[in-house]
């Protein structure tokens, strides 16, 4: 049986209303759920330094911060593991609902969670207990989503549909980014201080209705019913992955350790070098950030659209070829203080970032097979977010400490980009593999 025969059925017959309805729901809940990870971000480099940890030095106050921040990455392969476990079990759906609210609760706690001077130590505590739900949560989150739109996609356009989810984390950081912008400039620094970073947290409850709504409306994906029908569920999909595939997860995993790299080293740290070390202005770089989110937005789904054409191992290593190359760029042009110079160095970074990130939401499901694939694509994507997400922005900041310089951090990026590429040539072209019967995997 052919993929496209797999994935028909009488709802399929009307492909725009389909399209629609699963591009919204596999995109609405990353959209929330990235910009409930990127608020935090954002606001642990601008004020969570000085309210949770203010009998810190300026550095080591936003060392600490950053830390907290990375502990988030630290409980999304956690999440990966146990929203895998269940979702090869019993379901997409359900975990895409529970992966919402998890997050949601760990996002909402903090907006009304008390500072350092209100409770000491118990403060910081209570972060870090917060930021491991939302970690938690988003380890389940991205492997469903994409696997709702891969496991629904037509034959030769699994590219195109598994960026629906993709463009999510470009809306929630642009929406995240412009919260505080608004909040920043509309508050003194003592309103914005004292209770202003608390209302992107509040306001993520509205968005969670929402997603859970629209998410309570689709149906299970006809691929997985299929293989449940077909197959005996997997006891530990966790165990089989390891056991089955062990070389294409560990491949896989460090390959997309540069995705994240890429990420967080071009928005969060550079948010805090450029306002902490080069002094520019808070605003300006909040708006640097969401134009080259914005510019990523497109270019994801146009690159993943191309990784149909050309496959995705050759949109994946253009990628770290980009990235690369752009290392030294990024940061001279950072140096400048031009916001227009600014916005391209930041643009040029995140175009390298959506050449991984596009092709990323169908290779990762289509090098996995049915049976284990929401396990195996979450743990790989989420793991390589420790490295590339948690440890980076702690990294960048120490080495430009230690150095003085940032061509440290960019020495660190050429690193990770050689890694990628080297790992994605040994990974097999996936674009043919059909999703129903897993022929042509590569094990």
């Amino acid at each position: 049986m052919t993929e496209h025969a797999a994935v028909r059925s009488p709802e399929v017959a009307k492909p725009p209303v389909r399209a629609a309805r699963i591009a919204v729901a596999s995109f609405i809940g990353t959209a929330i759920e990235f910009y409930d990870f990127y608020i935090y971000g954002t606001a642990a480099a601008l004020v969570f330094g000085k309210l949770f940890f203010p009998t810190f030095s300026s550095l080591a106050g936003t060392l600490a911060a950053f830390a907290t921040f990375g502990v988030g990455f630290v409980a999304r392969p956690v999440g990966a593991v146990v929203f895998g476990h269940f979702g090869d079990r019993i379901g997409r759906k359900r975990m895409l609902v529970v992966s919402l609210l998890t997050m949601g609760t760990g996002t909402v706690a903090i907006g009304v969670l008390p500072t350092f001077s209100a409770i000491g130590i118990g403060a910081p505590i209570l972060l870090v207990l917060c930021r491991f739900l939302q970690g938690f949560g988003l380890g389940g989150e991205w492997g469903g989503a994409v696997l709702l739109a891969t496991e629904y996609a037509p034959k030769g356009k699994r590219g195109l549909w598994s960026s629906f989810p993709q463009i999510g984390p470009a809306i929630g950081f642009i929406v995240a980014s412009g919260a505080f912008l608004v909040l920043s400039n509309s508050l003194s620094d003592a309103d914005f201080q004292s209770w202003g970073w608390r209302v992107p947290f509040l306001a993520s409850a509205v968005l969670i209705v929402i997603g859970y709504y629209i998410r309570m409306k689709i149906a299970e994906t006809p691929v997985f019913e299929k293989a449940m029908r077909e197959q005996e569920k997997a006891k530990a999909p966790i165990v089989e992955v390891i056991k089955k595939q062990p070389r294409t997860l560990a491949l896989s995993t460090v390959a997309f350790i540069l995705a994240h790299t890429l990420f967080y080293t071009i928005t969060t740290f550079s948010l805090s070098y450029g306002t902490s070390e080069l002094k520019l202005d808070r605003n300006m770089l909040l708006i640097c950030t969401m134009i080259a989110a914005a510019v990523m937005g497109l270019a994801t789904p146009a690159l993943a659209v191309y990784s149909d054409r050309v496959g995705r191992r050759a949109v994946c290593i253009a990628s770290a070829v980009l990235a690369a190359v752009w290392a030294f760029p990024l940061f001279a042009l950072l140096h400048t203080g031009n916001p227009v110079l600014i916005a391209i160095a930041l643009s040029v970074g995140l175009i390298a970032f959506a050449a991984l990130f596009g092709p990323m939401g169908a290779f990762l499901p289509e090098l996995f097979a049915t049976r284990y694939r929401y396990t195996g694509a979450s743990v790989a994507y989420n793991a390589s977010s420790i490295v590339g997400g948690g440890v980076s922005p702690i990294l960048a900041t120490q080495l430009i400490a230690s150095t003085g310089s940032s061509a440290s951090v960019s020495l660190y990026v050429i690193v990770i980009a050689v890694l990628c590429a080297v790992c994605v040539y040994f990974l097999r072209e996936t674009r043919s593999v059909d999703l129903a019967t897993d022929a042509g995997l590569h094990r």
